[in-house]
């Protein structure tokens, strides 16, 4: 069974810092292109990362262009998000999403929540 699990989340005041981890199970991700999503209460879920299978090219909303950084680790089955002066705006549910052409699997989500 194919699985992702988002860790890495919770409670960080205005301009701290949180680290994302999505460890891949099942198989490995290492031909998948993977990303980060997130959604804020109320509103639609959001591109926020990518990286590609090799991880040699990677894209970010302009929203957290400069702040976040994404990685992965092919040899752990592992994406992360590194999350840097984190700003009440960022508060929202975070999704990895790991894809191909013909495969698209999601994790559940970690809440991050940033107080001002």
């Amino acid at each position: 069974q194919v699985q992702l699990v988002e860790s890495g989340g919770g409670l960080v005041q205005a301009g701290g810092s949180l680290r994302l981890s999505c460890a891949a199970s099942g198989r490995t991700f290492s031909s998948h292109a993977m990303g980060w999503f997130r959604q804020a209460p109320g509103k639609e879920r959001e591109f926020v990362a990518a990286i590609s299978w090799s991880g040699g090219s990677t894209y970010y909303a302009d929203s957290v262009k400069g702040r976040f950084t994404i990685s992965r680790d092919n040899a752990k089955n592992t994406v992360y998000l590194q999350m840097n002066s984190l700003k009440p705006e960022d508060t929202a549910v975070y999704y990895c999403n790991a894809w191909t052409t013909s495969e698209n699997y999601w994790g559940q989500g970690t809440q991050v929540t940033v107080s001002s």
